[in-house]
């Protein structure tokens, strides 16, 4: 592995890491309906499955978030930051 493909190794786990972080401030806002709360858990789940790249991860939960996003009954500070994640993710490439 070359030491520009280890530098974006570890730039994509910066980027997984940080939107685990952000996820968790989800699952703990009692504010956030239990629907999306679940939502961000399965999100976690596939971020932290080591056994898929790291661009494999972050599409995958782009996915649920984006899916989930669309609740009318999200608050608007939970919907913002899932949209931060989300794009967050979408930097994520193997």
């Amino acid at each position: 592995m070359s030491s520009i493909e280890a530098q974006k190794k570890a730039q994509n786990e910066a980027k997984i890491k940080e939107a685990l972080v952000l996820l968790m401030g989800i699952v703990n806002d009692s504010q956030v309906p239990r629907n999306i709360r679940r939502a961000a858990i399965q999100a976690i789940k596939i971020l932290q499955e080591q056994s898929l790249t790291p661009g494999v991860r972050a599409a995958n939960a782009v996915s649920i978030l984006d899916e989930v996003s669309q609740d009318p009954n999200m608050p608007t500070h939970a919907r913002n930051l899932l949209w931060q994640i989300a794009t967050r993710l979408e930097t994520v490439k193997d």
